[in-house]
């Protein structure tokens, strides 16, 4: 009976919890279709109508369409990227033949998860200048990958250590180059895996605002979370737009999310339990 009770209560917790969490989403989808004015004397209420004209003006006259694709482009070509070189790293350090230089290699990757973003952001200003990628896709791509690699690389090596390496060696020995033997054995078996890393670093680069705000000036370059400030200034601030915003922004994640949660906790779970 108690443990009926400690169940009944747990679940309470957490379906209020789950509410309280959907409460800003929820108020977001509903000033989507409001108008300012409506927003601001009944901030709380229903729409008095629901249409798609808000969606449309700012995408179009917003520039959200062309904000939206811009964050597409710097989010995937930096994950890919990033996915490659995580991926390359961890097969050569799960194999490597010198065993204090691969466990020095994997504390300083693993250092690297310890050092907030935000610190670095002024270094990282010299070196985009010295570059002459400032104001570029560039000024984030390469910044993206460089603090994706190390929470990628530290999952990607977990579940590569799971690998048999009974099965390595039979290609080997059946003749495999290492080129062979990494596309042809070892990527096809971390599937799971890449799809982990590869939404969790999507994700974080999708939602990245301060280095965006940084090292991009040009209005045409910039992504979503750094274009939806032109729909406030000094005096006014447009509601309706940063919430259709919002929703552009919240939406793609919220679709990919759930069509592959189960491949991301069983990514994140693999390689814990060898067996």
């Amino acid at each position: 009976m108690i443990n009926k009770i400690f169940r009944l209560l747990r679940h309470t917790i957490l379906i209020a919890y789950c509410l309280i969490t959907l409460i800003p989403l929820v108020w977001v989808i509903l000033s989507a279709f409001k108008t300012n004015l409506q927003i601001m004397t009944d901030p709380l209420g229903l729409p008095t109508q629901f249409n798609l004209d808000n969606f449309v003006f700012t995408w179009v006259k917003g520039n959200v369409g062309l904000y939206f694709f811009n964050s597409l482009f710097i989010s995937s070509v930096s994950t890919i990227a990033t996915i490659v070189f995580a991926t390359t790293t961890a097969f050569a350090l799960t194999h490597m033949i010198y065993p204090s230089l691969n466990k020095w290699l994997r504390t300083i990757i693993l250092a690297g998860l310890t050092v907030p973003a935000g610190t670095l952001l002024i270094p990282l200003y010299f070196i985009v200048v010295d570059l002459k990628i400032y104001n570029t896709y560039f000024a984030m791509i390469l910044p993206y990958i460089a603090f994706g690699l190390s929470l990628c690389i530290i999952i990607t090596l977990a579940f590569m250590r799971g690998i048999s390496y009974e099965m390595i060696e039979a290609s080997i020995v059946d003749g495999s180059t290492i080129n062979i033997l990494f596309w042809k054995i070892i990527v096809p078996l971390c599937v799971p895996v890449l799809v982990t890393t590869f939404i969790l670093t999507f994700i974080s680069n999708w939602n990245e605002f301060v280095l965006a705000q940084f090292y991009i000036d040009n209005v045409k370059l910039r992504p979503l979370p750094v274009g939806m400030l032109a729909f406030r200034d000094q005096y006014t601030t447009n509601y309706t737009g940063i919430a259709v915003g919002v929703l552009y922004s919240v939406i793609p994640v919220l679709i990919v999310y759930g069509i592959l949660q189960e491949k991301i906790i069983s990514g994140l779970t693999a390689g814990s339990v060898k067996g």
